[in-house]
């Protein structure tokens, strides 16, 4: 099966200087773990709940820091006619729960570990 069949077609993202407050506001309401960084129109970062935890953890004024202090500047992207299995392995290999999807330059959504266990599981 391909990304194209199981990642979620909504960018959600934040600006690079947006304060962590409003990441985490986002976070919630849009009820995702994860969050595209942008500077412009470039895909800047990711910044998920692991990275406000640590915010959290090492800052005096989290709320106040902004979301590139804090995101993970190495982006890596699927593309939409990977195979989710191959991406699945990528994510498990590199410890991560959440890559951007990327339709030649361009952001399309976003694929989650959990995208890609309800594959699994619906397939079984």
């Amino acid at each position: 099966m391909l990304v194209s069949n199981v990642y979620r077609p909504t960018v959600f993202a934040c600006r690079a200087d947006e304060p962590l407050a409003d990441v985490a506001r986002r976070m919630i309401e849009r009820k995702v773990g994860a969050l595209a960084v942008l500077d412009g129109d470039r895909v800047a970062g990711i910044i998920t709940e692991r990275d406000l935890a640590g915010a959290l953890a090492s800052s005096p004024d989290p709320a106040a820091e902004e979301a590139a202090g804090y995101a993970s500047a190495r982006v890596e992207t699927a593309a939409l006619d990977e195979d989710a299995g191959d991406v699945a392995r990528r994510m498990l290999e590199a410890g991560i729960r959440h890559l951007p999807v990327d339709d030649h330059g361009r952001l399309v959504g976003m694929v989650s570990m959990r995208d890609l266990l309800a594959l699994e599981t619906w397939a079984a």
